[in-house]
């Protein structure tokens, strides 16, 4: 249902970031600016998916429209995809309700499909793929066995490394914050010459650094952009299943981009240099666990989505409070764009920011090596 309270705010700028004007409210949270057909949509959840339509790119807006009734939904500002004549974007829904910790155990995210033509604002525009949900797909016993997961496992709580702080604290093992991408080499292992099949790269909660979750979504329709989204696991020439890959900054909030004119994926992500101090020896301005540092919001490039080249470092607060993280980006021209959810020392956290700044990488496309 509703969750009351949750505002968003749209604010626009005609000068390239310099100043910025409100326009809009809107009943909803964790929402992404995109445009389809010659509509400027936001879309976003509180509990239920919603969404908003402006016809004159963002001058004046309709009325927030529910895609969904009485469910739970999640998500941050991740990427936004097209091809096929449609608008590609991940949600992720809470399938279980029993988790008394962070939720990332429960979430299946979600792959949506709209023709771009589409009234967005109308359910029956959209197409949701099959759900999986990570604590169904994943064995917690295994994942310890296998050195994956830092901490022992509760799977309906948290664990607490030190009992007398609670708010140092490890959540079941899970995954959230998913990122749509296709891969359009012929040469790559997974390129899927019918052109229907699209990769979701997400955030993985491991309790550790540098590793992110992978699915891909197949369409079943005879041609790419219709038919049933079925949501598999991918695999590697041996027959095996990959589930997990290394990728620098995964245990945060990430954005990827595919850039044509490099023919490279762009990922920007939380770089961590410190997650093995024992989590009871923590500074009192780094939030919750070792590897949960944010302050750091670096670059890489990869041609494969495997590989990854480091490109620079966009900001770095000058303390573990100045968060400079949960960030976007898009390509402006030369340039990459970049709003970072952002704090300084009035924060309450790292975590629970108070700024929001903006960032330009110029001339991006010089950083490739």
């Amino acid at each position: 249902g509703f969750h009351g309270g949750n505002i968003g705010k749209c604010v626009v700028s005609d000068d390239g970031g310099k100043t910025w004007e409100h326009r809009l409210d809107f009943p909803f949270y964790h929402a992404r600016p995109f445009v389809a057909g010659n509509r400027l949509h936001i879309l976003g959840h509180s509990g239920d998916l919603m969404i908003v339509a402006s016809d004159d790119m963002g001058q004046t807006w309709g009325q927030p429209a529910k895609l969904t009734d009485n469910q739970h939904w999640h998500q941050a500002p991740c990427n936004v995809h097209y091809a096929n004549g449609c608008v590609y974007l991940v949600m992720e829904r809470h399938v279980y309700d029993d988790c008394k910790a962070w939720t990332p155990s429960v979430n299946a995210p979600v792959l949506m499909r709209a023709k771009v033509d589409a009234d967005l604002t109308k359910r029956e525009s959209w197409s949701f793929a099959t759900e999986r949900v990570f604590r169904d797909e994943f064995d917690n016993d295994k994942l310890i066995e296998q050195g994956r997961f830092f901490y022992p496992i509760d799977p309906l709580d948290f664990y607490l490394p030190d009992p007398s702080q609670p708010g140092r604290n490890s959540a079941p093992p899970g995954w959230l914050e998913s990122n749509v991408v296709q891969i359009v080499d012929p040469d790559h292992y997974w390129f899927d010459p019918s052109g229907r099949t699209l990769h979701l790269v997400m955030r993985l909660h491991l309790a550790n650094s540098g590793y992110a979750a992978v699915l891909k979504v197949t369409e079943q329709g005879d041609t790419p952009g219709t038919g049933e989204m079925i949501t598999s696991f991918e695999h590697f020439p041996s027959g095996g299943e990959c589930r997990i890959i290394a990728l620098p900054g995964g245990q945060m909030k990430f954005h990827i981009l595919y850039d044509p004119c490099t023919k490279l994926y762009w990922l920007l992500s939380s770089q961590t240099t410190d997650s093995m101090t024992k989590a009871q020896h923590m500074p009192a301005d780094r939030i919750n666990l070792p590897n949960n540092e944010r302050h750091r919001l670096v670059l890489h490039f990869s041609k494969n989505l495997i590989d990854w080249c480091f490109a620079g470092v966009v900001a770095i607060g000058q303390t573990a409070l100045d968060a400079r993280h949960y960030a976007s980006m898009m390509i402006d021209d030369q340039d990459l764009c970049i709003l970072s959810r952002s704090a300084n020392q009035q924060a309450k956290n790292a975590h629970d920011g108070n700024l929001i700044t903006f960032h330009r990488v110029q001339n991006f496309r010089e950083l490739v090596y």
